[in-house]
């Protein structure tokens, strides 16, 4: 928890780690624990896990609170560690986020509660919920709307960021990129944001974001994480040049609904036991797989860099 009494410290590129399973299906603890490591050897700023990429939805709370122990095990105060603790049951959000917080938890990633499209109000009275119940943890939002169904408004964000001190950001998974700077006008540069759509990560620094947690640094981690540093360095031409670099990649991510194509690669590359996903999710196509290749050819390269960031 070395970095939950300065949330602001917590930029940069924030690796947001799939959950490895098993080939009969079971969390594969030693996978995770290896593919953190491989993300701190590559210099990535700080580790999440239970966000989408992580398939929290398929998971029980027992076994994603187990996953979080791994990951805070592994990392000790290397990095900051920001867990997605959200659930679209209250009680179930309450129960994770407390678990992050005993667990020594930097933040806590509460993705917006999917499926029920809650009004404005509803969302500002959820979050207001939790962040009243842990006062000393740092609290972010998780907005997704292409998963949730719902778009936390920045009228809404300011609401929350006015009222609760440990509101501190919101990690934004939307295209609309007037929405970004709609949030940080709202709220002021004080506030954390953090872009969850991989092509935005760096135009979001433009704007003053704090950083990204993007899905293309489970390939790529340390030229994800050399991008942002370049662009903090004034480099922005070299920023430029990774950001269209890992173009291929991030086309890779959706060629079939993420992770499943991300888990393929890192089983071919040996830094999982097994690609298996869980259902609904099924593992990529013949079809896909032809695309997932040729995209791989063309930026795997990045996907060597480790340690390019340090």
């Amino acid at each position: 928890m070395k970095f939950r009494s300065d949330p602001s410290a917590i930029r940069g590129s924030i690796a947001p780690a799939i959950t490895p399973f098993t080939a009969d299906g079971a969390v594969d603890h030693d996978s995770l624990r290896a593919l953190i490591r491989f993300q701190l050897e590559s210099g990535s700023h700080g580790i999440s896990l239970g966000g989408s990429t992580g398939e929290p939805s398929a998971q029980s709370v027992s076994e994603r609170i187990a996953g979080m122990r791994t990951a805070v095990e592994e990392i000790g105060d290397r990095v900051p560690f920001l867990p997605g603790t959200g659930s679209h049951k209250l009680d179930e959000t309450l129960e994770l986020t407390a678990a992050a917080a005993e667990l020594g938890a930097d933040a806590a990633l509460v993705i917006t509660p999917y499926y029920a499209r809650p009004t404005q109000e509803a969302l500002y009275q959820w979050y207001a919920t939790v962040a009243r119940e842990f006062p000393d943890l740092p609290i972010v939002a998780y907005n997704v709307p292409s998963r949730t169904a719902v778009d936390i408004a920045p009228e809404t964000v300011k609401r929350l960021f006015t009222d609760f001190e440990n509101f501190v950001g919101v990690k934004e998974t939307t295209k609309d990129f007037e929405h970004f700077s709609r949030v940080l006008h709202a709220c002021g540069r004080s506030l954390l944001v953090w872009s969850g759509i991989e092509l935005l990560c760096l135009p979001l620094l433009a704007l003053g974001g704090a950083g990204f947690v993007s899905a293309v640094a489970n390939l790529a981690p340390g030229a994800v994480a050399r991008m942002y540093e370049l662009w903090e360095a004034g480099d922005f031409d070299g920023a430029r040049d990774l950001h269209y670099r890992l173009h291929p990649l991030v086309d890779l991510l959706f060629v079939e609904t993420n992770p499943a194509p991300v888990k393929w690669v890192l089983h071919q590359q040996g830094r999982i036991a097994s690609p298996h996903v869980r259902p609904p999710l099924t593992s990529p196509t013949d079809a896909g797989l032809s695309k997932i290749r040729a995209l791989l050819r063309e930026g795997g390269d990045l996907t060597q860099q480790i340690g390019a960031a340090q």
